[in-house]
């Protein structure tokens, strides 16, 4: 029986090497030339560190640019706030990674409201669709696809 798994996962190599990146950049841009500023990844969590809040921002848009380089979706990113520390300011982004249970109820629930031929179930932090025919999989893959999700989703461990 075909089936798959609709999940959302992030290369960490990626997102190490975006952080590499954009660390040199920093070294090179004339604005952050004297300035004490760092990239730093710990496990799924980017720290940034800067003397000023425009800095910090600036930053946000060169590690999401380093990101869409390396094809890595920047909707996974949970920007924290600003928080000061010293002279120095200090702003976490966390990378998110699997899909938490209410999104899989709801993806769940839009499945069976379109009463297609097909039956998911939650698997941890995936969900498992199962179907008869090839055809009612990818109508559900086109149907998660369009819908308004602010996680992006990957659809893999296809099964004929």
């Amino acid at each position: 029986m075909p089936s798959f798994d609709v999940v959302s996962e992030v290369d960490l190599q990626e997102v190490n090497n975006a952080v590499d990146q954009a660390n040199r950049e920093l070294a090179t841009r004339f604005d952050f030339r004297g300035v004490d500023a760092s990239f730093e990844r710990n496990d799924d969590v980017v720290s940034m560190a800067a003397e000023a809040d425009i800095q910090l921002e600036q930053m946000l848009d060169i590690l999401k640019a380093k990101l869409v380089k390396r094809s890595v979706d920047t909707g996974v990113l949970d920007v924290g706030e600003h928080t000061p520390s010293g002279k120095r300011l200090l702003q976490s982004v966390k990378i998110r990674q699997g899909i938490d249970s209410d999104l899989c109820k709801r993806i769940v629930k839009m499945i069976k409201e379109k009463k297609m031929k097909v039956q998911a179930a939650i698997q941890g932090e995936k969900v498992r669709v199962t179907g008869k025919k090839r055809d009612d999989l990818q109508k559900v893959m086109a149907m998660l696809k369009e819908a308004e999700i602010d996680l992006p989703l990957q659809y893999n461990n296809f099964r004929d």
